[in-house]
């Protein structure tokens, strides 16, 4: 399975089928499934970090992402995202 690189941008579409280029802000991997944390690339130009709206796809095998579905799983990934961050702070 490929891993999606920090700085890589993709396109992925929204639920009125209009595109958005995305850019991954960083990538973790939580009991065998990969997340992505990804940011819009127009916010990521204009805006300072704290600024940026960030959101979260699970990668499934094939490599296509999909939103996080249950508020659970939302809250498990933000956490483990949380950590890497301040890790990369310090």
């Amino acid at each position: 399975m490929e891993k999606h690189e920090v700085g890589e941008v993709f396109t992925i579409t929204d639920e009125n089928d209009e595109e958005m280029e995305v850019e991954v802000l960083a990538s973790i991997n939580i009991e065998g499934t990969e997340y992505v944390a990804v940011g819009f690339v127009d916010d990521i130009q204009e805006d300072t970090e704290a600024d940026i709206d960030v959101f979260f796809l699970k990668v499934d095998s094939e490599g296509d992402f999909s939103a996080v579905e249950s508020d659970e799983e939302f809250d498990k990934v933000s956490a483990a995202f949380d950590e890497i961050m301040d890790e990369e702070e310090i």
